[in-house]
């Protein structure tokens, strides 16, 4: 929903609060290096409370807003954050009303899949700079739309690919770099989980602690469902994306760094829901491989219901050289072989996370640093870790492996930006339909 007919149609403007957020943020590179960051939070159920946290630990950075369509989420997360920082957090169920306050430097967004970069536009257009959640947006043209909105703002806005700011994938990736396994043609990443079942209850009542409409932003509207809300949309086309950008984007990510690629030539995916009879949607088993110029492959496989581990880990990425191999388990650490399996370096980074029960973060140090580097952007300068644009090229893989499993087609792509070439038929899902009055507009 474009600004003027928020305001318009909230009675902001009579109500004082005015066009304050049309103000710049007071925390500028270079400008006060020493001023407090104060940030929103926008959904906090899960991911968001565990953000919130994180910020607030963060020296000279406060929580001012808490956001959420979910009473009971707000009220949990704001006692939370007072029990951690001298002020406590304010209110509010639309984040819209929270970011008119000028001096709020920051937003955090951890919301749906189909909500993020349109709130994202919407903050960098009031001022504020963005720390997002992946994936960066529910189809590849989201994506793109929030690089224009940073780029036109003038906004600093990362996203949460966490292993971006691990010191020891940094040292990896030096590692690939430097020739240490030779010329490295292709990354095998992966994703195991054992999620269950999934059935909705249609024709459910909402809750009175949601507000429905809201919550559904942007997206044509559905009637509710029981279940639906809050994780299980992951599984349906119209809400979510599925499992590849929700969680293989990481090791993508990982991948296409360490392989120094940009947009692959071609790509092509199977799978499908081969397990349960449910509502589940989305493939709850994948295969996607990822072509790119110079001879270069990506392949990540997704088992949502088989836990089984790869060489030990849940997730994780391998690196294919004609001199060696390089494995990183998901979190910080890595591992160099020769050519004849046997190790030649270990990086053990202490500092990774060993707690495998955290579904809001099992990276928590990772994250800690991420946002660390995101602050340090605002008070001095630079483009962070995983600036959105970054974050856009590893994303679009995702969505475009999704695109080929939906057409059952091998895609053609343009590597300079990432498009689909020469099939109108894939083409139709680079975007979606909003509900009317909600569109994305930059």
């Amino acid at each position: 929903m474009i600004r003027r007919d928020f305001i318009k149609k909230t009675g902001l403007g009579a109500a004082g609060i005015g066009l304050s957020g049309l103000v710049m943020p007071s925390v500028f590179a270079n400008g006060a290096p020493n001023k407090k960051i104060v940030v929103a939070v926008v959904g906090v159920n899960n991911r968001g409370h565990q953000l919130s946290r994180y910020f607030t630990e963060m020296p000279d950075c406060e929580v001012g807003y808490i956001c959420d369509v979910d009473e009971r989420a707000l009220a949990k997360t704001v006692d939370s954050i007072s029990k951690i920082q001298d002020r406590k957090p304010k209110a509010e169920k639309d984040f819209r009303k929270a970011l008119e306050d000028k001096g709020i430097d920051a937003v955090v967004l951890a919301m749906t899949d189909f909500w993020n970069v349109p709130a994202g536009i919407i903050a960098c257009s009031m001022g504020k700079h963005v720390y997002i959640e992946k994936p960066l947006g529910h189809n590849p043209n989201e994506g793109e739309l929030m690089v224009r909105a940073a780029r036109k703002y003038n906004r600093i806005v990362q996203m949460g690919c966490q292993r971006r700011s691990g010191t020891g994938l940094i040292q990896m990736v030096a590692d690939i770099r430097s020739g240490i396994i030779g010329n490295v043609y292709m990354a095998k990443t992966w994703y195991a989980n054992a999620r269950g079942e999934l059935h909705f209850k249609e024709n459910a009542p909402i809750p009175s602690w949601l507000d429905y409409e809201l919550w559904q932003g942007p997206v044509p509207r559905r009637p509710y469902k029981e279940g639906l809300v809050h994780y299980n949309w992951h599984w349906t086309w119209h809400y979510g994306t599925g499992e590849a950008p929700a969680n293989a984007v990481h090791e993508i990510d990982v991948a296409r760094w360490g392989l120094g690629v940009e947009f692959p030539i071609r790509v092509s995916s199977m799978g499908g829901r081969y397990t349960y009879k449910d509502d589940w949607e989305t493939p709850d088993t994948q295969m996607i491989t990822m072509e790119f110029p110079d001879n270069k492959l990506i392949v990540w496989e997704g088992r949502s219901h088989n836990k089984f581990l790869v060489n030990g880990a849940d997730r994780g990425s391998i690196f294919y050289g004609d001199n060696g191999s390089i494995i990183n388990p998901g979190g910080n650490s890595y591992t160099v072989y020769d050519k004849m399996n046997n190790i030649i370096k270990e990086y053990d980074d202490m500092t990774d996370s060993k707690d495998t029960t955290n579904t809001a973060s099992a990276g928590v140090n990772l994250d800690k640093v991420h946002v660390a580097n995101f602050l340090d952007c605002l008070r001095n300068g630079g483009s962070p870790t995983c600036e959105c644009e970054i974050g856009h090229r590893s994303t679009v893989l995702t969505h475009l492996g999704n695109i080929a499993l939906r057409t059952q087609q091998e895609l053609k792509i343009d590597p300079k930006n990432g498009h689909i070439l020469n099939n109108k038929e894939a083409q139709k899902l680079w975007g979606r339909e909003y509900e009317k009055g909600w569109e994305p507009k930059i």
